[in-house]
This record gives structure tokens, C-alpha cells and sequence, in this order.
């Protein structure tokens, strides 16, 4: 027997028989609102990523990082790598390999408007957790049709078994003088392209 094992069953105990469990309110935001991409351009800008709305994916890549190495998910389709950049593909890689790499390339799960928040869930096109969390930079790629107007929306299509990593913007922290310093717990450059409609 576990000591939270213990623990529960002394409150339950001390509870007795006829204890319930109150009703949870669930009175928050439901149902879809209507998506603003000019405003999720915003808010993603105001955290500092830079955001490139394209039509064919391969040349935003390009236009990003001409030339060098990138960490690719295994799934990531192979169409949006330019012929000018090597791509790894990320079969078990190594931490030292991955942070060497001169960026990453991922799909998305599903981007908030109303937070400017893009969630990655391991999917196939979007890989382990730390390739987008070693390289320098990460080039997200969003469709429009993966975009929600709020987090509820958001969750009621992420899958919560799945390891989630929610990105505002590049990473950064504060020291208690409040100098901001970026790149600590993730890339420091953060480049979002968000396709056209008709191009998904």
C-alpha cells in the first residue's frame, strides 16, 4: 500500500458513506466562434515570432533558411524541404545532433487565436517534443483550418493522452530585474507560416 493510498482512505473515512462529489460547473465558452487569422498574426507578432503567410510552403522554407540543416519530423511531408537545405529526419537522433542542426521544421495541431498559442502534439508531422525544444529555430507550419478562436475550442480537439507542448512565441524568461533573455527552454526564433486557404 502506497502513502497516498493511505492518505485517501483516511479521507475517506473521515468522510464516511455519504459523501458526494459537488457538480463541476462547466458553464465556460462552448460551441465555435468565428476564427480572426489577422488577429492570430497579431498576437503572434506581439510575442515576437515572425510570420509569413505563403501560399506554397517550400518557398516560405527557403525564403526562412536558404541553405544548412534541418531536424524534420518523420512524417513531415517532403514537399515543403527546398532544395537548398538538408533535411535529417528524426529516427531516435541524439541530443548533441538535434541542437546542431540549424533548425527544425514542424506541422502544428491546432493554433488559439484569442491566447496567440500554437499546440504541437507528437503527431507524425510534428515529432518528439525535443526537436522543436533544441535547434535555434523552428519553422512552424499552420494551416488555416487547424485554427480555433479559443481554447476550449482548442481542447476539444487535442487528444489529452498525447504529449502537448502549447508555444506563445518564442521561448524566453525574465530574471528578477526583469531582463529578458530568450532561448533557454526552447528556440529562440520562432517562424510561423500560416498557409492560404486554398493551398492546405
Amino acid at each position: 500500500m502506497s502513502s497516498k493510498d493511505v492518505i485517501l482512505g483516511r479521507i475517506r473515512a473521515a468522510l464516511g458513506s455519504g459523501a458526494e462529489a459537488p457538480v463541476v460547473p462547466r458553464d465556460y465558452r462552448r460551441g465555435e466562434a468565428r476564427v480572426d487569422l489577422d488577429l492570430l498574426v497579431e498576437r503572434l507578432t506581439d510575442y515576437k515570432a515572425v510570420v509569413h503567410r505563403a501560399s506554397t510552403v517550400r518557398d516560405a522554407v527557403a525564403e526562412i533558411l536558404p541553405t544548412g540543416t534541418v531536424v524534420v519530423p518523420p512524417g513531415l511531408p517532403s514537399s515543403w524541404i527546398p532544395d537548398g537545405l538538408e533535411a535529417v529526419a528524426d529516427d531516435g537522433l541524439d541530443a548533441s545532433r538535434i541542437a546542431a542542426a540549424d533548425g527544425v521544421v514542424t506541422a502544428a495541431a491546432v493554433a488559439v487565436v484569442e491566447t496567440g498559442t500554437i499546440v504541437l502534439d507528437a503527431s507524425d508531422d510534428q515529432g518528439r517534443r525535443i526537436i522543436t525544444l533544441l535547434p535555434d529555430l523552428h519553422i512552424c507550419v499552420l494551416r488555416p483550418s487547424q485554427v480555433v478562436a479559443s481554447v476550449p475550442e482548442a481542447l476539444a480537439r487535442l487528444d489529452p493522452t498525447r504529449p502537448l507542448t502549447w508555444i506563445s512565441g518564442p521561448s524566453a524568461t525574465s530574471d528578477i530585474e526583469l531582463n529578458r533573455v530568450e532561448g533557454v527552454h526552447g528556440p529562440r526564433n520562432l517562424h510561423v507560416i500560416l498557409t492560404s486557404v486554398g493551398s492546405e
